[in-house]
């Protein structure tokens, strides 16, 4: 089957593999293993956000939601959010066929979480699916992580993020993560970011122009910020050594 080709990496399969997970076979395995040689920060830094994820999803139902989407998805395991909040309904989302024919396997015994393939870039078409499983008059919460940093400005991911604030209900959240640079993540300021590839083709983006994706939804306290720093479990060490490659994260509310 196509699909589940055990000879070709497969990027969903890798970030599993990279999280300590099962659903992955040994090419993902050696494409990470050979890229940990080159850039070392990249499990890291995956587990950093897998981290994130789980602390926004936690914070979400604390608040009362009990409905989540989560866009660009990629295989739904490594306690991700059906796992987190096992008594919300759960929507994953992602093109990937790959993912798909890994995801609904993986779901069947999932209970209130499903998987829809669809391209969350029409934002319309994943909407409409998603309300037949969710109720878009409560609240909802809708992730984006690590995956706004893919889409080049002209697929024009700001339109596609801005037609979910608009349809979703008061008290909604939206959590994301995105990559910045080292220089900008550190300042949070402005100026022209320091970018990984052009805009055009994604890549990093500056604190501020990640700021825009939250439009006029509150951002929750300490903001937007490296994802390592919301919300921390623990105390950070002061021996601990800052991951070369920055991921800034934040959750914010639907007034």
């Amino acid at each position: 089957m196509r699909q589940l080709d055990p000879e070709t990496p497969n990027l969903a399969r890798m970030y599993d593999y990279m999280l300590g997970g099962t659903d992955n076979f040994a090419v993902d395995r050696q494409a990470i293993d050979r890229l940990s040689e080159l850039v070392p920060e990249a499990v890291p830094q995956a587990r950093v956000n897998r981290a994130f994820l789980q602390r926004a999803v936690r914070y979400a139902a604390a608040a009362g939601v009990r409905q989540f989407v989560d866009l660009g998805s990629g295989l739904p395991t490594q306690g991700n959010v059906h796992e987190v909040a096992p008594q919300a309904r759960v929507v994953y989302v992602d093109r990937d066929p790959v993912v798909a024919a890994h995801a609904r396997r993986l779901l069947d015994d999932a209970g209130e979480a499903v998987f829809v393939q669809a391209d969350l870039l029409d934002a319309d078409e994943v909407l409409a699916r998603a309300a037949r499983f969710l109720d878009l008059d409560e609240p909802v919460a809708v992730l984006l992580v690590s995956i706004l940093h893919f889409l080049p400005d002209d697929a024009n991911p700001q339109a596609m993020v801005a037609r979910w604030r608009e349809a979703l209900a008061p008290g909604s959240h939206l959590v994301l993560t995105h990559a910045a640079s080292v220089a900008q993540s550190r300042s949070g300021g402005g100026g022209k970011v320091i970018h990984r590839g052009s805009s055009r083709r994604g890549g990093t983006r500056s604190p501020a122009e990640i700021r825009t994706f939250f439009g006029d939804f509150s951002l929750v306290p300490p903001g937007l910020v490296q994802a390592v720093d919301w919300r921390p479990d623990r105390p950070k060490l002061v021996s601990t050594r800052p991951l070369p490659g920055y991921l800034m994260g934040g959750v914010g509310i639907k007034d």
